[in-house]
């Protein structure tokens, strides 16, 4: 008998026999895949550049069966466990070094009922398999800007969408979610079925963008602009925003809304390293806009922005507590994000990033949107559920009390 050694929850080694992972092989649909096997570095390398983590082993679900052996594993064996969706995420969370990786991805299953007009949608769809499938029956839910960001991670972050202000989060859409506990049960969760972890699930907020960047060389400002409607109500309501100059291009059109979604996506492809700061704001101050124009000009990289995403409308009619995210008063959210190619630009552009989040402090609200808070930020995630935190800590007690779900902007039980 052979053992591998693994990272166990509080940083410490375990030593794992190989005789449990070889009779776990044949009870996955899907399969597990050590170092060095076929799959392994696909599963593990995910979409920000930053992150290069080694997992002492995968399991790539196939189904829910899998996913309830797999957290099994780790709780019996005390391993550290990170949960991959769609790998898109800016803290890396996706990925443990040494652990047990749950790699989700390969469940890309979307089932559309037209009549019903609702969505089944497994862990590791993409927003543009999604919207694919929506699509062909005229349909559309508000998820994010851009196509390859998973809908499981951004759904759980609370996500943000182009149809935001017209019908709500992409939570608020939520229905009912099919959940692998700690314990490695499966359970439903809704508004009639375990209530409570169902309100836990619906976590965060979401925005629409303009964008200050760097094209060529020379810094410009980007609106990104939606209308959801009959296209000759469109103009009449973008008629204000034309009015303000002469742009140095205008390209607003009707097209299909699953290619509008994949208009950002070269603004985040794979491969580079990226580092984001988020703040939530109630108006953009004067104050504010000078400080951001000051900013601009000195982005540390020609890839990188500013991104302020308006929302209210739909999404702040709801209640402060229906939901665990409270900040429902938040009119923009901005991410500024940080991204560059050569390792050696890492420093001058964390430090950039860093300096214009202190600056722009004294006008935000202090909530933040989780799926924008980078590694370093642990500190922030009480004030990002504010007054539904404590409930969140008691409901992560009933549910996870030992942790094992830590690897993500984590709540600790309540002890």
């Amino acid at each position: 008998m052979t053992e591998l050694q693994f990272r166990g929850l509080k940083g410490e080694a375990i030593a794992l026999s190989t005789d449990v992972l070889t009779a776990l092989r044949p009870q996955l649909r899907g399969s597990l895949c050590l170092q060095d096997e076929a799959g392994y570095d696909e599963a593990r390398t995910i979409w920000n550049a930053m992150i290069d983590r080694r997992p002492g082993a995968v399991v790539r679900c196939g189904g829910a069966s899998d996913v309830m052996r797999a957290v099994r594993l780790a709780r019996d064996n005390g391993l550290l466990v990170a949960v991959r969706g769609g790998g898109h995420n800016i803290s890396g969370n996706a990925v443990c070094e040494g652990g047990l990786l749950i790699d989700l991805s390969p469940m890309r299953s979307v089932r559309v009922d037209p009549k019903k007009r609702t969505a089944r949608v497994e862990p590791g769809v993409t927003l543009g398999e999604f919207d694919k499938e929506a699509q062909a029956f005229g349909l559309a839910t508000p998820l994010g800007i851009n196509s390859t960001t998973g809908v499981a991670g951004l759904t759980l972050g609370g996500g943000f969408g182009w149809l935001s202000r017209k019908f709500g989060f992409t939570v608020d859409n939520l229905i009912s979610a099919d959940v692998v506990t700690a314990d490695g049960a499966l359970v439903q969760a809704s508004a009639a079925e375990n209530p409570d972890l169902f309100w836990a699930m619906l976590r965060k907020a979401p925005p629409l963008p303009f964008l200050p960047a760097e094209v060529h060389g020379k810094e410009i400002l980007v609106f990104a602009v939606c209308y959801a409607g009959e296209p000759a109500n469109a103009e009449k309501a973008l008629a204000p925003l034309r009015a303000l100059g002469e742009p140095i291009a205008d390209v607003i059109g009707v097209q299909p809304y699953a290619v509008w979604q994949t208009a950002f996506d070269p603004l985040l492809t794979p491969g580079a390293f990226n580092y984001w700061k988020s703040h939530n704001f109630t108006a953009l101050s004067d104050g504010l806009l000078d400080t951001l124009v000051d900013y601009v000009g000195t982005l540390p990289t020609a890839e990188c922005e500013i991104f302020i995403g308006q929302v209210g409308g739909a999404s702040s009619r709801i209640g402060a507590d229906a939901t665990a995210y409270p900040h429902r008063d938040t009119n923009f959210v901005m991410n500024v994000h940080t991204r560059w190619r050569e390792r050696g630009d890492e420093q001058t552009a964390i430090k950039w990033a860093r300096e214009f989040f202190a600056a722009t402090a004294p006008h935000a609200t202090g909530g933040v949107y989780v799926n924008f808070m980078p590694d370093d930020e642990t500190e922030r995630v009480p004030g990002a559920y504010g007054s539904n935190y404590a409930r969140l800590t008691a409901l992560k007690a009933k549910y996870d009390p030992g942790n094992l779900f830590r690897l993500n902007q984590n709540v600790q039980p309540k002890t």
